[in-house]
């Protein structure tokens, strides 16, 4: 493949990618029922997300790039099973944090990726989107794992009390 064919293979990716995220983050945020500061920020980057999306389509558009239905919905399909899986956890919401920031990582590599690809084949106008996106999902996995210690010790405060939902 030469380095375009890669490049657009790459978007069509980040494209399917995005939309896994958004899926997850919906069904996250939808379960999310005694831990307020976690769900106002998966809402949060849920919107930014539903953005990125959107950006991501202006690229694929700009490059005459035909999208991957099938990466969209295997994506799609995977952040359902994804979610389906934590409902049957006792530990649904502690697994979910870090999970949520394991794929914040995953998605600032593709985007430091995409920044250095989009630069080789001269996509110079996509760079900047992806360098915005890329501090989103920088301030997301900042976030999570500056968190992850707090939903902890709030899911073990709550799991340890009588007739109190701990999971989500």
């Amino acid at each position: 493949m030469t380095p375009l064919e890669n490049y657009h293979d790459w978007l069509r990716d980040a494209h399917a990618m995005e939309k896994q995220a958004e899926s997850m983050l919906k069904s996250m945020s939808g379960r999310i029922d005694n831990y307020p500061d976690l769900r106002a920020r998966i809402e949060q980057h849920l919107a930014e997300t539903e953005q990125q999306i959107k950006l991501l389509d202006e690229v694929i558009d700009r490059n005459g790039i035909n999208r991957s239905l099938m990466k969209d919905a295997t994506s799609k399909m995977a952040a359902m099973g994804q979610a389906a899986g934590g409902m049957f956890a006792s530990d649904e919401i502690v697994k979910g944090a870090i999970s949520s920031y394991a794929f914040e990582q995953f998605e600032i590599a593709c985007y430091t990726s995409l920044i250095s690809a989009a630069e080789k084949v001269g996509d110079t106008a996509s760079v900047a989107v992806f360098k915005q996106i890329l501090a989103q999902e920088q301030a997301m996995a900042d976030w999570a794992i500056n968190h992850i210690p707090d939903v902890t010790e709030q899911f073990l405060l709550r799991s340890a009390a009588k007739g109190v939902e701990a999971k989500k």
